[in-house]
C-alpha cells in the first residue's frame, strides 16, 4: 500500500489550543494598545472600537495589525471624542452624586446608588456600541441601539459588567495588569454582541 506522501510547504492546519492561545494572547496585546490610545483622556471610545474591530479581524481570520488599528482609531475618533467628554461628564456626575451621599443629605444613600447603576449601564452601553462600531457608523445610532442591547439583553450585559469587574480588580490588586486586561473587556463586548446577533 502507497503511502500519501505530505507536502513540507503546504500549511498546517492550527491545533484548536494553538488557535485559542493565540486569541488570548491577541487579546492582551490589543489591550496594550488600547491603554496607550486611551491616554488622550477622550479617546477611550474609540480605542475600544478600534480594538474590538480588531479582534473581530482576528477571530474571521482576516489580516490586521497596528496599522490597521491605528487607521481605525482615527476613523472611530472623528465622533468618538464627544462620546469620551459626554462619558466623563457622567462620571464626574456620579462622583458627585456619591459625595453628596455621603455628605448625609435625605435620600443620600439611594441618589448615590442610582448614580453608581447609572454609570455602569452607560459603561456596558459604550462597551456595546464599541463592540459592532464600523467606519462612518455614527455613534449616535450606535449608543442608541446598545442602550436598548443593555436593557434586553441582561445576561450579555451582566457578562460586560464581569469584565470590567476584572479591570478593577486587576487594577487593584497588581495595576500592571490592568493595561493588558483592557483587551479581554473589549473581547467580552464583542463576544456578547455575537452572541446576541445569533439569538
Amino acid at each position: 500500500m502507497a503511502q500519501a506522501r505530505v507536502n513540507p510547504r503546504a500549511p498546517r492546519k492550527e491545533s484548536v489550543f494553538g488557535e485559542r492561545f493565540a486569541v488570548f494572547a491577541e487579546c492582551l496585546l490589543t489591550g496594550v494598545w488600547i491603554a496607550v490610545a486611551c491616554l488622550g483622556v477622550v479617546t477611550y471610545p474609540a480605542a475600544f472600537a478600534a480594538g474590538a474591530r480588531h479582534l473581530r479581524r482576528r477571530t474571521a481570520h482576516e489580516g490586521g495589525g497596528l496599522r490597521e488599528f491605528l487607521a481605525d482609531l482615527r476613523a472611530a475618533a472623528r465622533g468618538g471624542w464627544v462620546v469620551g467628554i459626554a462619558g466623563w461628564a457622567v462620571a464626574v456626575a456620579v462622583w458627585v452624586d456619591v459625595l453628596a451621599a455621603r455628605a448625609g443629605i435625605p435620600a443620600g444613600p439611594f441618589v448615590g446608588a442610582v448614580g453608581i447603576f447609572a454609570l455602569i449601564g452607560a459603561a456596558v452601553a459604550l462597551l456595546r456600541a464599541a463592540a459592532v462600531w464600523t467606519p462612518g457608523a455614527a455613534w449616535r445610532a450606535l449608543l442608541a441601539d446598545a442602550g436598548r442591547r443593555t436593557v434586553l439583553d441582561p445576561a450579555g450585559s451582566f457578562l460586560v459588567v464581569c469584565g470590567l469587574a476584572v479591570v478593577a480588580l486587576s487594577a487593584w490588586f497588581v495595576p500592571p495588569l490592568a493595561v493588558p486586561v483592557l483587551g479581554a473587556v473589549a473581547a467580552a463586548a464583542v463576544a456578547v454582541e455575537e452572541r446576541y446577533r445569533h439569538r
